[in-house]
């Protein structure tokens, strides 16, 4: 149900152009005036003078023309001042009324109250499924010339869809009885019958159905997580596919195209000391064991145990006597054979006599 017309607070003037003060007496500024019929049963007249702010007008009306006019029974006030009237409906009829700021009239104005009606909302929807269908009906005004409208929306559209029938017997097509769905109607009248003044009726309460029942209400959570379980699958899915494929590129990538080692870390001290210079490298590093890595992560540089090189003497001959002490202390100790210390062994090459060790290796 609408309010009082109060154009100046709303920012809004609803102009009835039949309504408008043509031929009235002249005054200090033209007058509005909305009229709402509420289903014959009660007229609402509300006005507004936009030169006349703050001043009190009289409203006096009739239905029957032989009668005597009356004194608005109830008035609309905003700020202690008249804004309009509610009158007592009695069936459709002429309405006969004036409006005086004082005793001068400002509008004079006779018309049928069935131009400006607004019909109740229709009430106990009732609703019946078949398969993918539902029908809605509801119980129906006294009035002809009407159209009953139907909205309806799930919990999933953004906006009302409508379907509408001469009678409050409705179908609509294209259901899932799965979702929990809103059911709304209202009446409004035909602008052939009643002329392009009315008003439709306010929206009937809201009822939910889902899977052919009644609901206390739809719970827009509870079909909600399982959209979101969906999508949380596929982009958990979708991050493990492209995890894969690019450990699968990567593999693909090393059989195709291996990497080639760098020489930096397997001669250390070739380019860091020696510029790439292998022959300055392989002198400095020829006698020098490789870096082994101890427990601790320290490295450790073992020196190799330098070769004793002996030129390779003719064969003394040997005497056959047993030598005496004497001839030991006279003779060349150059010329004695050598003992070598336990753990290790001599070993010759042409001229060359090695001593090695278990730890020593012999480069040519």
């Amino acid at each position: 149900m609408r309010g009082p017309f109060l154009p100046w607070a709303a920012g809004a003037v609803l102009v009835l152009g039949s309504w408008m003060a043509r031929g009235a007496a002249t005054g200090p500024g033209p007058l509005q005036v909305q009229i709402i019929n509420f289903n014959f049963k009660t007229v609402q007249v509300t006005w507004n003078s936009s030169g006349s702010p703050g001043v009190n007008l009289t409203f006096s009306y009739s239905f029957r023309p032989n009668e005597g006019d009356s004194s608005c029974p109830e008035y609309i006030l905003e700020d202690g001042h008249t804004v309009g009237c509610v009158l007592q409906a009695e069936g459709d009829g002429i309405l006969s009324f004036s409006i005086r700021r004082g005793m001068r009239p400002l509008l004079a104005k006779s018309q049928w109250i069935s131009s400006y009606l607004k019909p109740d909302p229709p009430g106990d929807l009732t609703f019946r499924w078949h398969e993918e269908a539902v029908t809605v009906t509801c119980s129906e005004l006294p009035h002809k010339s009407l159209l009953y409208e139907i909205q309806y929306k799930s919990t999933f559209d953004p906006e009302w869809q409508a379907e509408e029938g001469r009678s409050c017997n409705v179908s609509i097509p294209g259901l899932d009885p799965d979702k929990c769905y809103f059911f709304r109607a209202r009446a409004r009248t035909m602008e052939a019958a009643y002329g392009p003044d009315t008003y439709p009726s306010d929206w009937s309460e809201v009822a939910h159905q889902q899977r052919g029942r009644r609901r206390d209400s739809c719970q827009e959570q509870r079909l909600f997580p399982r959209f979101v379980l969906i999508s949380g699958a596929v982009a958990f899915l979708t991050v493990v596919l492209l995890l894969v494929s690019l450990w699968k590129l990567r593999r693909v990538k090393k059989l195709l195209m291996p990497s080639v080692p760098d020489p930096k870390f397997t001669f250390p001290g070739l380019f860091e000391s020696h510029r790439g210079n292998f022959q300055e490298w392989i002198k400095d590093t020829q006698n020098v064991a490789s870096l082994n890595k101890t427990d601790d992560g320290e490295q450790e540089c073992f020196l190799e145990e330098a070769l004793e090189v002996q030129p390779a003497k003719a064969e003394a001959e040997t005497p056959t006597g047993t030598p005496t002490g004497e001839e030991e202390a006279a003779a060349d100790p150059s010329q004695l054979p050598r003992r070598f210390p336990p753990g290790r062994e001599a070993i010759s090459l042409g001229d060359f006599t090695f001593v090695m060790t278990d730890n020593s290796y012999m480069m040519l």
